[in-house]
């Protein structure tokens, strides 16, 4: 890449931080003294982007305060810091641990040239690609996530069908499907205008196709997508299942981000 990994990663935090854009429809951006923060409804994703590199021990406890009378005034079901190794101060994932916040899984961010990784999507014989267009195809793309992460699919259900419904013009989803239309791996890409990134989400592949090439397959359409539409950089939160198969595919690491989760007591 053109860009040092610490260029890339200024750029990251300049861009898609911020100078954040709201993800989807019905959600909005808001700068609140040193924080930038997403806001939408119960089913959107809902929490801080990026917190002032200034940001010291003082400012960081009245931040985090502001932040839990915000989304307990909203009445959200969780809100989320998003925390960088890099931001500070030094103990910020401690403070928020201490005001009741809860550390989920640490995830890694990747970033790869759009270019680069673009190419045929070559999945193993006996699937195909199926583009998510409408609600049906989102109910799959459900039901994917369901089968190969273990998880309830419903908010991502909800968020999939707003999205194509509303706004479906920097949006690209899309399947792998056996013979019987079953799904067995799932992929989002988000594309953000102006910034140069696009964001990779989603996928898993159940269990009994893993290890095959599906992953690769939607990976590679999604960049072919991002790299014809003029996107540089893919950019993913990688879990520790995927991380691996991304730097084997050369994305670069710049390091990691802890979700910091706040579930306002009822």
């Amino acid at each position: 890449m053109p860009h040092t990994d610490t260029e890339t990663r200024d750029l990251f935090d300049r861009t898609m931080r911020e100078h954040a854009r709201p993800d989807g429809p019905g959600v909005r951006v808001e700068r609140v003294g040193p924080v930038v923060r997403q806001v939408g409804g119960p089913d959107d994703w809902n929490g801080v982007v990026w917190s002032a590199p200034g940001l010291d021990a003082a400012g960081a406890d009245a931040a985090i305060a502001t932040q839990i009378e915000h989304c307990t005034a909203l009445g959200l079901p969780d809100f989320e810091w998003k925390l960088y190794a890099h931001d500070s101060p030094a103990d910020l994932g401690e403070r928020l641990r201490a005001a009741g916040f809860v550390a989920e899984e640490p995830e890694t961010l990747l970033v790869a040239s759009a270019q680069l990784r673009a190419g045929p999507a070559e999945l193993p014989e006996g699937l195909s690609l199926r583009p998510v267009t409408d609600a049906a195809g989102a109910e799959l793309m459900a039901r994917a996530h369901e089968r190969a992460f273990g998880t309830d699919g419903r908010r991502l259900l909800h968020q999939v069908v707003k999205r194509l419904a509303e706004a479906p013009e920097d949006f690209v989803a899309v399947m792998a499907v056996d013979g019987d239309g079953e799904p067995v791996c799932s992929g989002r890409m988000e594309l953000y205008p102006g910034t140069g990134f696009a964001g990779l989400w989603g996928g898993g592949t159940v269990a009994g196709w893993r290890g095959r090439g599906v992953y690769r397959a939607l990976l590679a359409y999604r960049a072919r997508i991002a790299a014809e539409r003029g996107y540089r950089y893919l950019q993913a939160d990688a879990t520790a299942m995927s991380a691996p198969i991304l730097r084997r595919l050369g994305f670069t690491e710049l390091g990691t981000t802890t979700p910091y989760v706040y579930r306002p007591t009822r």
